[in-house]
């Protein structure tokens, strides 16, 4: 109900000693921006720990053409390896969709690239097989799809994508040299060390894996000699006793963990 009362209302009082006593000028203060670092146009660091000098001087050259699908909230992460992969190789060699849900309609050259009997999916399912033992049948320049993302990202985009169902199958079978974040197991890899181990089988060439798994090697370094500590996986963890987080209360969390510790494929 409006007030009988003319004039503008001078707002509620402050009493003495109350919320608002001596806070009057600080509105008058200035403001301090925050501005970004500088980053690097080609590796995506910032330049003061640029890791141009641990790329290749030349795009690596590769018959086998990536696609890198990757989930949006990898896009601002501080330590991700997708640019590193992708300074690594030529443009058209590594091709990024960002997304969570990929369908013909509107991403018909995938679809296309998914129905291709050539083109393999790294992703360690049920039903994958090991990556060496395709790379002996292979004849031809293939296509190879990696999921970037977190391990409950990379699943939920796999199992809620017919697409990526069509292509076989395929899984590394190295440990992580990925130290600065957890994995769920031991031979679970970052997006740059899948795309470095499958490339060098399928070009048989090993030389492109210590090429594309020296950036990252320099990441790690330079992050463990600022702070940073070694992050072993959760199975790592688990059958040492040494996981000191809560044990969960939900059920098939639970599970999942009794599986890791006996070595049961999840």
């Amino acid at each position: 109900m409006e007030g009988s009362g003319g004039g503008a209302d001078p707002g509620p009082a402050t009493a003495p000693g109350g919320e608002g006593e001596g806070c009057e000028g600080l509105w008058e203060l200035p403001v301090e921006r925050c501005e970004r670092r500088p980053v690097c146009g080609r590796c995506s660091r910032p330049q003061k720990v640029c890791l141009c000098p641990f790329l290749p001087v030349h795009p690596l050259k590769v018959s086998t053409c990536l696609y890198i699908i990757q989930h949006p909230a990898e896009e601002s992460r501080v330590l991700r390896t997708v640019p590193l992969l992708a300074a690594c190789l030529p443009p058209d060699k590594c091709k990024i969709l960002v997304g969570r849900r990929f369908n013909e309609g509107r991403y018909p050259e995938l679809a296309t690239v998914c129905r291709n009997p050539n083109t393999l999916i790294l992703y360690p399912g049920a039903e994958a097989t090991n990556l060496e033992e395709v790379a002996v049948m292979a004849s031809s320049p293939s296509v190879m799809i990696i999921i970037d993302g977190t391990w409950s990202q990379a699943k939920d985009i796999f199992y809620k994508n017919s697409l990526f169902r069509l292509p076989k199958q395929l899984k590394p079978s190295i440990s992580s040299q990925y130290v600065i974040r957890t994995q769920p197991t031991n031979t679970c890899l970052s997006t740059l060390e899948c795309a470095a181990v499958a490339l060098s089988i399928m070009e048989k060439n090993k030389s492109i894996q210590e090429t594309i798994l020296h950036p990252l090697q320099a990441l790690c370094s330079f992050q463990l000699q600022h702070g940073a500590q070694i992050h072993h996986s959760k199975e790592h963890l688990l059958k040492n006793g040494l996981y000191d987080k809560p044990m969960p209360k939900n059920k098939r969390k639970l599970r999942r963990m009794e599986l890791l510790v006996n070595n049961v494929k999840i």
